[in-house]
């Protein structure tokens, strides 16, 4: 994740104004994501070259002889095969000169996308875990130099633990199960991660000490801007030649199956990711005559669409923090809630607030306003729906309108 400069930004003034006076807008395009000539090449993410080279590691572990490839198994089930730049070292100095400690290196190759952590040295060093009589032992993940460490909640990550999200996570335990089921200690590390991770949004979500192990399918797609919204647009297209005109909106692949799962019945080609190009994609609808949309997300891309950010790149928006605490007054919420909302830079903090309280009314109206701006976007008279879906199970939380 990388910022663009760090100048004025067009949502902080939005975030003076108050719910009644918003309007909605398509903030420019960031220079991180313009077009690149020719064919576009996918890469890997952090998270799966992490799992990669634990796993290499491991087996040199258990081998005593760290492999120049690996292969690992992505979330949607597909296997890869990654060189491992470095095979060593391994430490012989056990009992009969077993292994005690093994290091494997992964190097991240982001193919086209203009990522700050494409060539990172996704390094693993591995041991086993300590036994202690009468109790059970668990595989243990350290963050090593140039990995971040959670300093604030709202991420999903307990803090003091290494920046690693849930399905990166569960990739790399899996990758190490399929060596051996005896826990160990992984410490990952990145030369020079905490200079990468200058150009990202680490600092402000309260990640320190180096670069995040992320990713949710494990591949890296290329944000070309005119690739890829071409690519929605191409959807749409194909979706209404066929005859539909009622179109799901995705943010992304966790939300595309969340909203499979709502609408079990809908023809696959009618669900369009979308990423960060709604307004984009709400303009194309309205030419291509939809009668209606259903826009499937999580709590901080809906909470930008309801400041009227059309665009929800990182890179060209923030959280609207001001946005939510004036929603939280409006809808009554508790203190402990109102309090969340300025806190962090994530609405994942002020969302998980919500649900501890049982207080989900502030959550119903992100959704309200998230639907009010995308209609008033694109004055259309098409219907719209929109659920907010949790970040784990995909379960609908909140929604408004009805198509």
């Amino acid at each position: 994740m990388t910022l663009s400069d760090r100048g004025p930004s067009r949502n902080n003034d939005r975030s003076k104004m108050s719910i009644a006076t918003r309007s909605p807008s398509e903030p420019p395009i960031p220079d991180i994501m313009t077009q690149r000539p020719g064919t576009l090449r996918s890469g890997y993410t952090t998270g799966t070259c992490a799992a990669a080279a634990a796993k290499a590691a491991l087996t040199g572990l258990v081998t005593g002889k760290v492999p120049q490839q690996i292969d690992v198994m992505l979330p949607r089930g597909d296997r890869v095969v990654l060189p491992v730049d470095n095979t060593g070292p391994v430490d012989n100095t056990g009992p009969s000169q077993s292994p005690v400690q093994a290091t494997a290196v992964v190097v991240k190759d982001a193919g086209d996308d203009p990522d700050c952590t494409d060539g990172a040295r996704m390094t693993a060093t591995i041991w086993w875990a300590a036994m202690d009589v009468g109790k059970e032992v668990f595989t243990t993940l350290l963050a090593g130099p140039g990995i971040g460490t959670v300093t604030l909640e709202g991420l999903g990550i307990p803090v003091g633990e290494p920046a690693i999200t849930s399905i990166p996570r569960k990739m790399i335990l899996e990758s190490l199960a399929e060596v051996t089921t005896r826990p160990v200690v992984v410490r990952f590390s990145v030369p020079g991660g905490e200079t990468m991770a200058r150009e990202t949004t680490n600092d402000r979500l309260g990640i320190i000490g180096g670069i995040s192990i992320l990713g949710t399918t494990g591949i890296v797609k290329p944000f070309s801007t005119a690739a890829y919204r071409a690519s929605i647009m191409r959807q749409i297209d194909v979706a209404t030649a066929r005859g539909f005109r009622d179109i799901v909106f995705c943010i992304g692949s966790r939300s595309e199956r969340a909203a499979m799962a709502i609408l079990p019945n809908r023809d696959p080609v009618v669900f369009v990711e979308v990423g960060d190009f709604t307004g984009a994609a709400l303009k194309q609808a309205r030419r291509r005559r939809v009668f209606s949309v259903t826009l499937v997300a999580m709590a901080g891309k809906i909470t930008k669409l309801a400041s009227g950010t059309m665009m929800t790149h990182f890179h060209g928006s923030n959280v609207d923090t001001h946005l939510l605490s004036e929603i939280a007054v409006a809808t009554g919420a508790p203190l402990d809630v109102a309090a969340t909302a300025t806190q962090t830079a994530t609405a994942r903090h002020f969302y998980d607030a919500c649900l501890r309280s049982d207080h989900t009314a502030p959550l119903v109206r992100l959704c309200e306003l998230a639907r009010e701006q995308c209609m008033a976007f694109v004055d259309s008279s098409f219907t719209m729906q929109v659920f907010m879906v949790d970040f784990d199970s995909g379960e609908v939380v909140a929604s408004a309108g009805s198509n």
